[in-house]
């Protein structure tokens, strides 16, 4: 960074003042019009449970007066070492750290952290005060396993807020910045943080790429092919093929419908769709509806017949292929086995040739930090909001999201844009993340009841969609499991319990990353690594203590399972016929309920 000072710019600063006060005006028109009784009614409440789960945190804690000295002396003995590390530090001795920051942490980059004496000790002083409030939450006795989770989950969001990465004043980096600039960066990431509260309506949305910068089918979404049927809910997509000839079965993605499907073809160099096409597979894959309150009453079975089962009829009329192979997404995952599960009820599992399952949950009995925000009272608030308007706006499950990793996700967004007064980078992934799609309100209630809360998916005849009873273990097609090993949203180990209650062969593969980056990794990129294992045990940790770890990406052992599954059976190419719409279709184009 070039730390010279520069001269300010009276019309750039006038601009931004501008700017600045038409915003302010017009939130604070829009925030005097709007119900107070509703802002009174939220910031009274405590959906959460959080307020219950520290007040058994406290009552706990003060009564293990043990407890309460250890974490007193702990700490100060901490305080204590920085101390001595510093003053070595000061008089040129070699010290190390008390306290650094773990592998994978990006807030203190910035080489000012570790060679500056003062910012070195509040870093250090930060994180061991961090480590010792969560090391003390963490290990208080008799509370109940639901608090357990709320405190450790929101004791982490409290000391990540407070890094002093996150302040002005506190941070080196924004420190150079505003010296150089003249303060204009703060002018400019206030003008930044209105704009991005004029986005949200009154609620800070904070922007993470340069959305203008991205158009669907124009640079995302880009791989050609024909909408070749349709319903309420869904597009398919038949894509163009790649090779000359392909495999007689095709290939048909489930994706999930919180977010759009393009998260596998966001650009040519780490399409999957691409990627599968050019081993010669022909291609499908199912576009969501962004739904509104004329589709409220649409159900997880609704989901089923107007998605996959529709889909399977659709792809026969295509290709003349009764077969396909499955993938599903994350919840097109946990749609995919039901789906199954319904075609077993009814003798149509033949239809199935194989299935893949992309971070996929069937188990639900452990899905991690996610879990803090589903139990009764949760649920039911969510309910009673979701029935008033017809949906789940997808914006607010995606916030949640981000929650669970608030410093990559958040925190170094209001450090870029607000502090730094940074425009985002425009990135493509971060652009489909912004790119989230709404929930009806039937349906959601059934998937966080039936799945989150009771884990029935798993249950022989624990549910019964269109009036057919689900039982996973007479799903007897081979499956393939891909899971990654940092997944926050679908945690591996419960996704592999999950791969338990199927009936058929399966080989579960475990891929570095996270639920995103482990998924989207083509083999040109030589990134990360997986891990197999030809057994399939009882539990998770019993395979992964004889499993194998192989360098790059996992697609290409995926090739190989699948191919072996549809061994010598190449046809002449299909391409897409009796299209309705160029791909990538107008469902996809529905940004927050608007054409884009």
């Amino acid at each position: 960074m070039d730390d010279k000072m520069h001269p300010l710019n009276p019309e750039e600063t006038a601009r931004v003042l501008q700017e600045v006060a038409e915003r302010s005006a017009k939130l604070l028109g829009d925030f005097a019009a709007q119900d107070p009784s509703a802002s009174i009614a939220a910031a009274g409440g405590d959906e959460l449970g959080v307020a219950k789960a520290y007040m058994d945190l406290y009552s706990r804690m003060f009564a293990d007066l043990a407890a309460l000295t250890a974490f007193s002396t702990n700490i100060m003995l901490d305080y204590i070492r920085l101390w001595q590390s510093s003053w070595m530090k000061m008089i040129g001795v070699a010290a190390a750290p008390v306290a650094a920051p773990a592998k994978g942490d990006g807030r203190f980059k910035d080489d000012d952290w570790s060679s500056n004496f003062l910012f070195d000790y509040m870093k250090q002083s930060y994180l061991i005060a961090s480590r010792n409030i969560q090391h003390a939450v963490a290990n208080v006795e008799g509370m109940s396993p639901e608090s357990e989770k709320k405190v450790a989950f929101f004791t982490r969001q409290y000391v990540d807020a407070l890094s002093p990465s996150n302040f002005a004043l506190t941070n080196p980096q924004v420190l150079r910045e505003t010296l150089a600039s003249g303060g204009q960066n703060l002018l400019k990431g206030l003008n930044n943080l209105l704009a991005d509260m004029e986005k949200g309506g009154g609620k800070l949305k904070i922007s993470m790429t340069d959305e203008s910068a991205f158009q669907i089918g124009k640079n995302v979404a880009t791989t050609p092919g024909k909408v070749v049927f349709q319903t309420e809910l869904m597009q398919l997509i038949q894509f163009e093929p790649a090779t000359k000839e392909v495999y007689k079965t095709p290939l048909v993605i489930i994706p999930p419908w919180i977010n759009k499907y393009y998260i596998l073809d966001l650009r040519p160099s780490n399409s999957f769709i691409k990627w599968a096409l050019d081993q010669g597979h022909t291609m499908f894959v199912i576009s969501w509806v962004n739904p509104d309150v004329r589709l409220a009453q649409m159900g997880f079975e609704d989901y089923m017949k107007q998605g996959p089962l529709a889909a399977l009829e659709a792809v026969e009329k295509a290709t003349g292929e009764r077969q396909v192979n499955f993938i599903g997404y994350c919840l097109g995952g946990t749609l995919l086995g039901a789906t199954l599960g319904y075609l077993a009820e009814k003798k149509q599992l033949d239809r199935v040739r194989s299935a893949t399952y992309f971070v996929s949950l069937l188990d639900f009995s452990a899905p991690g930090e996610l879990g803090v925000f589903i139990d009764e009272a949760q649920v039911s608030s969510l309910e009673k909001k979701m029935n008033e308007r017809g949906y789940l706006e997808g914006s607010e499950m995606a916030s949640t999201f981000n929650l669970l990793r608030a410093n990559d996700l958040v925190w170094s967004f209001v450090i870029n844009n607000y502090l730094m007064g940074k425009d985002p980078f425009p990135f493509d992934l971060l652009y489909w993340n912004s790119d989230s799609t709404r929930m009806p309100a039937r349906m959601h209630s059934f998937y966080l009841r039936n799945m989150y809360l009771k884990n029935l998916l798993g249950v022989p005849g624990g549910i019964t969609l269109d009036g057919e009873p689900i039982d996973l273990s007479m799903v007897k097609v081979p499956s393939y499991f891909i899971s990654t090993a940092e997944d926050h949203i679908a945690p591996w180990k419960t996704t592999y319990k999950g791969s338990r209650h199927l009936g058929g062969e399966v080989r579960f593969v475990l891929g570095g990353s996270g639920h995103i980056a482990g998924i989207v990794n083509p083999p040109a990129a030589k990134k990360y690594h997986y891990w197999t294992n030809e057994a399939h045990p009882d539990t998770a940790d019993e395979w992964f203590q004889t499993a194998t770890r192989h360098p790059g990406s996992w697609w290409e052992d995926w090739q190989a399972w699948i191919e072996a599954r549809n061994a010598s059976e190449k046809i002449p190419a299909r391409t897409p016929t009796n299209a309705l719409e160029d791909g990538p279709g107008s469902y996809v184009k529905l940004r927050l309920g608007k054409a884009q």
